[in-house]
């Protein structure tokens, strides 16, 4: 008999899997008994995570993949195919920073850098999942990583917010086209999470001393704290779950 989480079977596509919270939900994935596929463009950082999550036992890929490369997007889903047989959950988690000296400075051509990755990287990942799933006929879960930055006002980063609230709404409307099909549509939104992207402002002491008295939990997060939401996310637990927006931040938002 399985236990509700057992994952045993399951294969898990993580982009940006290779670090930070896209490699916390693959090990808990991998952990779980799930087969494992991660996307990365770091070749170094691909292998490491790839040694990493295979020593937790079931199948692991690691792909290079540029998310924003529609043509690499639909190859790297081929091949997560033809090496896994499958995917039953979809994370889209790839993603870069964005800050311009003010908005008014702020050029086309950086706006375009992060919206092609965030939004757009997004959007293709999903796009080929859902396709694969609604084809299979077998149901699915997709995932999408947004930020706080999504439901609070980021200076000097409308790019980077305008794609994590773009991403909240996608995933609505996801849920509702394809909740027939057995497909469901979550969104995880982190708060300050101990990542390689978040690191520099955590570890300054001006942001550290105004920020983190205002989080309850009284730390900041790490990958791991994304490995419980990930496995319920892709588990049949969560079968009747979707549409919605799951904010994993210790507290930030309410205090």
């Amino acid at each position: 008999m399985t236990t509700p989480f057992d994952l045993s079977g399951k294969v898990a596509l993580v982009t940006g899997g290779n670090s930070g919270i896209g490699l916390g939900m693959a090990k808990a994935l991998a952990s779980a008994g799930a087969d494992v596929a991660i996307w990365g463009t770091n070749e170094e950082k691909n292998a490491k995570a790839e040694a990493e999550l295979a020593a937790l036992g079931g199948k692991v890929v690691a792909l290079r993949c540029d998310v924003g490369d529609e043509d690499r997007v639909v190859a790297a889903f081929a091949e997560t195919l033809a090496a896994l047989g499958k995917v039953d959950a979809c994370f889209a988690n790839a993603g870069t920073a964005g800050f311009a000296p003010s908005f008014m400075d702020m050029s086309l051509q950086e706006w375009r850098r992060v919206t092609r990755i965030n939004l757009d990287g997004a959007f293709m990942t999903l796009r080929e999942a859902a396709r694969h799933m609604v084809a299979r006929g077998e149901g699915g879960s997709l995932v999408a990583t947004s930020s706080l930055a999504a439901v609070e006002g980021q200076a000097k980063g409308q790019h980077y917010a305008a794609t994590k609230g773009g991403i909240i709404s996608m995933m609505k409307a996801i849920a509702v086209e394809l909740a027939r099909h057995d497909i469901r549509a979550n969104t995880i939104l982190p708060g300050w999470i101990e990542t390689p992207m978040a690191s520099p402002a955590l570890h300054w002491d001006k942001f550290r001393d105004k920020v983190l008295p205002r989080v309850p939990a009284r730390r900041w997060g790490v990958p791991e704290d994304f490995g419980g939401i990930a496995v319920y996310l892709a588990s049949s637990v969560s079968a009747y779950h979707t549409g919605d927006t799951f904010m994993i931040d210790g507290g930030y938002s309410i205090f």
